[in-house]
């Protein structure tokens, strides 16, 4: 058993490797003018919060205006580059490179923390970087949606890496304010981490001074961002609870896209979304899609993805978990998150093997399974470890010769 984990062990650094490359290979190609957040970035240095122009489909039109209609943050993040390089900054990949490397240090950090042995640590990063969303999100940092996502993980890392490490309250309440002017559903994790911030013998619920000053260390960074949020929204649409969502929606484009339509004829939520969302979510397998007359000729594959339990197996193992009061938390955001999704008019289209929303509660997730993946079972999560980043090999391959591309 032990030479055979090994042998694994050393078939999924071979097969990350290759994603290692890949990612490298889709730097080298990467153009400017392709990610809205540098527009966003130019707009603020010239003191606006419009842009003059989009440089990808979800842009909202409001009174003659154009804005990026996604959280500020990635394009604060983006700014000193734009500052030098223009709006046609061409090397978002290696920001959101660097941010999955920090990503990775800050987890490392934190498996110390919880006494995770070294070899199920190793397992655990590999399986975070290759075989989760995480990697498809990293491959796609060129593009606003996945740039931001790239950013949000990060910050909720660093919130993590601070309560976990019995830092900063006040520093882990900036990390996931920021992480929600990222990507909103963050909020939903403050509770997770509250609930790691206590002593075993604590109570959830509580009166006691200590209690309220943790609370407030922790949510008050919270609420300024939220406050910056609701300004934000009403400084650019009039309404503080309007994102701009519903304005991408234009009746009158030309070219059909599902997301306009969507919006166009159901609504941003819709209760009409949950089967779809659902299916893709907990049940898609892995799908290439075939054309020509004879069903021969590979088109590509499904750019809805593939659900985190076929993409990503070693999830199962969560399960294991022990019922402690941080798993029990974070199990009820993360379902949440999840639950909020399914009703969305968007499932992360497009993506390739993955779901990337599930990213958002995916630190969740990476803290149940260092809880569960002990010695007994560590060799299963290697093998479903090792098979999830062979999917993702197999995707990179697919999308490499097929004619939709990446």
């Amino acid at each position: 058993m032990r030479f055979r984990e090994k042998f694994l062990l050393v078939v999924a650094a071979l097969l990350a490797l290759l994603l290692a490359m890949a990612i490298g290979r889709q730097m080298l190609v990467e153009t400017g003018y392709t990610n809205s957040y540098a527009a966003l970035a130019d707009a603020f240095l010239h003191g606006r919060l419009d842009v003059d122009k989009c440089f990808d489909g979800d842009c909202a039109s409001f009174n003659g205006k154009n804005y990026v209609v996604f959280p500020p943050v990635p394009a604060l993040v983006t700014m000193p580059f734009v500052a030098v390089f223009g709006p046609g900054f061409s090397h978002f990949m290696i920001i959101g490179l660097a941010a999955t490397l920090a990503s990775l240090w800050l987890w490392w950090r934190i498996l110390e923390t919880m006494e995770v042995r070294r070899e199920t640590a190793v397992w655990l990063l590999l399986a975070l970087a290759f075989a989760s969303p995480l990697f498809y999100v990293t491959l796609r940092t060129d593009k606003v949606w996945f740039f931001a996502q790239s950013i949000n993980f990060l910050l909720v890392s660093a919130a993590l890496h601070e309560v976990m490490r019995g830092m900063s309250l006040v520093r882990a309440g900036l990390f996931i304010g920021a992480a929600f002017l990222c990507r909103q559903m963050s909020i939903l994790l403050v509770p997770f981490l509250f609930a790691l911030s206590l002593k075993p013998e604590e109570q959830l619920i509580s009166f006691g001074k200590a209690h309220i000053v943790r609370a407030l260390k922790l949510g008050l960074p919270v609420a300024a961002a939220v406050a910056v949020y609701l300004t934000y929204n009403w400084v650019r649409f009039g309404d503080p609870m309007e994102t701009g969502y519903i304005y991408i929606a234009s009746p009158d484009a030309e070219t059909w896209s599902l997301i306009n339509h969507r919006l166009t004829h159901i609504g941003l939520f819709s209760k009409d979304y949950f089967l779809f969302n659902a299916l893709y979510l907990f049940v898609q397998g892995f799908h290439v899609q075939w054309g020509g007359p004879d069903l021969l000729d590979m088109v590509g594959l499904d750019p809805m993805g593939t659900s985190i339990i076929a993409a990503s197996p070693f999830v199962l193992l969560a399960f294991f978990a022990p019922a402690r009061r941080p798993v029990i938390i974070g199990a009820l955001c993360a379902l949440l998150i999840a639950g909020v999704t399914l009703f969305y008019h968007g499932n992360g289209y497009s993506q390739y093997n993955t779901q990337r929303f599930t990213l958002d509660w995916m630190p969740v997730m990476m803290f149940a399974l260092a809880l569960a993946v002990k010695e007994p079972i560590r060799p299963v999560f290697g093998l479903l470890a090792t098979y999830a980043i062979a999917l993702n090999v197999a995707a990179v391959a697919i999308l490499a010769i097929s004619p939709s591309g990446s």
